[in-house]
């Protein structure tokens, strides 16, 4: 059983420490009221920032790189936050000496006058993906296709508990952007195409930081990139979104939205600009918006370097640090050159460019997240949760990640799924066993790397491993030695690792001339061919496509290729559903579910093994296992158990549950988990094959008490269900806004 606390070792030394060195400057006591956890955490920020100085509050905004600090460096400066970039690494780069690095700059910055802890954030964007051994989960792309925010939320809580093994108490992630370019280089950093699919995996968010900060493995979690990234014209990393504010709500907004609900302790602003204005100098966006229409409570960390960027020029200057502190930027980003920014933002606010309200209305925010997580009180790593690094249990998550992020595009001849016992089977191709390569960008280093960058199970050791009694696999990676004896081959294709910037396809979005080569010679045998595409978006293949007699997107799986296997040989059927739409060909990029673009397969396809029966309307229906829907969101529940919800429903709104078999003798009622506001009446109600089919029954709203306050109500049918139907659930109210909260139905004989 973990400790209650995230961090379970105190510095016993610090306060006495402190109030040693505040007793001369500052007349303090060794009782100095802001360390006191017993106060609320208003009043002890109020109590901190009285007693700070104007560099002391500069410092807490500043964040370096770790590489370009010293322990003095951050004692000396009150520096508030370090990071880890993309494989800055401790050596050896293991949980442990992640956990002892950490100590030790944390014992540097408790050390300074004040004693006030750092901040440490790392890209953990699909398991804590810097750390050598560590769980590498799907990247996004991959858990937007399993449409589980349940899965999702779980991954969050495992990929917390391994940063805090390592010390860390702040991840840059979740990344909410919506996608709507697959040429763009971070395609795979986006849960997909559609603001709902994001929206819905913003459970992510309550897994990193549980159900409050300061828990047991609770991680600050930052949405990002704040905002448009995903829709910059021709898909350019960190380019010009040009497109209208009503689109930029309506397709972008909507994720972030859902994670300040959700209490996410920080965002990050995007690189790109919208309509011509970097987003890090956008007053609008940042504090109309976020801050104020959103009401975003926690604090605005800037990009890499950002503010660099806002004149276009290089080398940030004195206006560009006012432009972005006054835009709403709380903590900036300057990993290498942060004593220049501290110069600069000093001599701006004493000229009164930069008002000391916006100092300390920024201080006020980094420092409630930071006595929030209870970084005053535990500074130091518990490392009762480091041996949770890469453990079997996270890695039994990731597995099941993987399954559920298949996507079977194409099975002629039931090709799958593959026997396991007494086959001969041929595997091939660049990615079969490359665990480097089916992790992707942002493993172990930036860019990614192929090779053994890491510990875990390639997609040929699963293979191989499940393979049965009487069967032989047999690998190649260019084909070499396949003959007619086989009875499939398996050829595992695709990508190699690449991050932003890099990652950006303005030219072809096909495969190697390796990986066609490859196909073509195991094509040649006339042995059926099973290709399985390791990507970080959809690929332009549809010339080769109708050569094939399977395919299989496996996006980027990360550590467990077994995962891939399991779906390969039919322990489970595949389920994942494409988060994108698949292009036919790469000119017709941007392509869009809804847009009028033929595609080569539509958003949200996926096949199955064999015919699936329609699941009994008498077995309990999750309400957010919806085939389509209009208007509504997902969100996390809670009550312990409940999974998730669908909500923010209103009137018009719509939810298509596809077939269900209420069977010969038909139902006589429907059993409803809901919940309410006050205020509120209206109905919910249950339709055939439609959304103005007849309704069968008609579910009376009242307020329940709050959003998450849960009743079951059992209401008799008023019309006819017998046999295979769509249900269609709709609603109705009296007044406007959100009606009702979905948790799940169940019809009755």
């Amino acid at each position: 059983m973990m400790s209650a606390l995230r961090h379970r070792v105190p510095v016993t030394v610090t306060f006495a420490l402190v109030a040693t060195i505040l007793a001369v400057p500052q007349g303090a006591s060794a009782h100095e009221p802001y360390p006191d956890p017993s106060l609320p955490v208003a009043t002890r920020v109020s109590k901190l920032l009285a007693t700070m100085t104007l560099d002391e509050k500069i410092g807490q905004m500043t964040q370096a790189e770790r590489a370009n600090v010293s322990n003095a460096d951050i004692t000396d400066y009150s520096l508030g936050s370090l990071l880890s970039g993309g494989g800055s690494a401790p050596s050896p780069n293991n949980a442990t000496s992640w956990a002892g690095m950490y100590d030790g700059f944390q014992n540097a910055a408790v050390a300074s006058r004040l004693g006030i802890p750092l901040i440490y954030g790392v890209d953990a964007v699909h398991g804590h993906n810097n750390v050598a051994g560590a769980t590498i989960f799907p990247h996004n792309i991959g858990l937007g296709a399993t449409r589980d925010p349940a899965l999702v939320q779980q991954i969050g809580r495992a990929t917390a508990e391994e940063v805090s093994g390592t010390g860390i108490d702040w991840d840059f992630s979740p990344c909410l952007c919506v996608a709507r370019n697959d040429r763009w280089g971070r395609t795979y950093e986006s849960f997909g195409e559609k603001p709902e699919i994001a929206t819905s995996m913003s459970t992510y968010i309550t897994g990193l930081q549980g159900s409050t900060l300061g828990g047991a493995a609770s991680v600050l979690a930052t949405a990002k990139h704040f905002i448009g990234d995903g829709g910059t014209t021709n898909g350019t990393d960190q380019g010009n979104t040009q497109i209208s504010e009503a689109e930029l709500r309506a397709i972008h907004l909507p994720p972030f939205q859902a994670a300040v609900q959700k209490g996410v302790g920080s965002v990050m602003i995007s690189y790109n600009s919208w309509n011509g204005v970097k987003d890090h100098g956008n007053q609008y966006l940042i504090t109309t918006l976020l801050k104020g229409e959103l009401g975003f409570s926690g604090f605005v960390v800037s990009d890499w370097n950002g503010i660099d960027q806002i004149d276009g020029q290089a080398g940030f200057t004195a206006a560009e640090v006012a432009q972005a502190v006054n835009a709403g930027i709380d903590m900036v980003m300057v990993p290498t050159a942060w004593k220049s920014f501290i110069s600069m933002l000093r001599g701006e606010v004493q000229a009164g460019r930069v008002p000391m309200s916006r100092i300390d209305d920024a201080n006020r925010r980094i420092l409630t997240k930071k006595f929030e997580l209870g970084l005053f009180e535990h500074p130091l790593t518990d490392r009762g949760y480091t041996s949770t690094v890469g453990n079997a249990a996270h890695r039994a998550t990731a597995r099941q990640a993987v399954r559920e992020s298949q996507v079977l595009l194409k099975n002629s001849g039931n090709v799958l799924p593959l026997a396991k016992t007494n086959n001969k089977i041929f595997v091939a191709g660049s990615n079969a066993d490359n665990i480097g390569n089916q992790s992707g960008g942002w493993t172990i280093s930036w860019q990614g790397a192929s090779g053994a960058t890491t510990t875990g199970t390639t997609i040929l050791q699963g293979i191989s491993a499940q393979a049965g009694a009487g069967s032989t696999v047999t690998y190649n990676q260019a084909g070499t030695g396949i003959d007619s004896s086989y009875k499939v081959a398996i050829a595992v294709v695709g990508e190699t690792p690449y991050a932003e910037g890099a990652g950006d396809r303005p030219n072809g979005m096909g495969l190697s001339t390796a990986d066609i080569n490859t196909i073509a010679k195991l094509r040649a045998t006339g042995v059926p061919v099973v290709v399985v595409i390791v990507s970080g978006r959809p690929m332009d293949l549809a010339g080769q496509l109708p050569n094939w007699n399977a395919l299989v997107e496996a996006w980027l799986p990360g550590t467990e290729g077994n995962g891939v296997s399991d779906v390969l040989f039919g322990d489970y059927a595949p389920t994942g559903k494409l988060p994108d739409t698949w292009m036919q060909s790469a000119s017709q990029q941007p392509i869009n579910d809804g847009d009028g673009k033929p595609a080569l397969f539509p958003y949200g396809f996926g096949l199955t093994y064999g015919a699936v029966p329609a699941p009994s309307a008498y077995q309990q229906t999750q309400a957010e296992a919806f085939a389509s829907q209009s208007g509504t969101q997902n969100e996390a529940c809670t009550d312990t158990g409940g999974g998730s919800d669908v909500g923010y429903i209103a009137a018009g709104d719509w939810i298509n549950y596809g077939s269900l078999d209420f069977g010969a003798t038909g139902a006589a009622s429907v059993t409803t988990r809901l919940a309410s506001g006050a205020g509120v009446t209206g109905t919910v109600q249950y339709r055939l094959d439609s959304t103005t089919g007849p309704v069968i029954a008609s579910v009376p709203v009242s307020s329940t008490g709050g959003w998450q306050n849960w009743s079951s109500r059992t209401t008799a049918l008023t019309g006819s269900a017998t046999g295979v139907h769509a249900v269609y659930v709709t609603f109705t109210t009296s007044g406007s806004g959100d009606l009702v909260n979905l948790n799940w139905f169940q019809f009755a004989h």
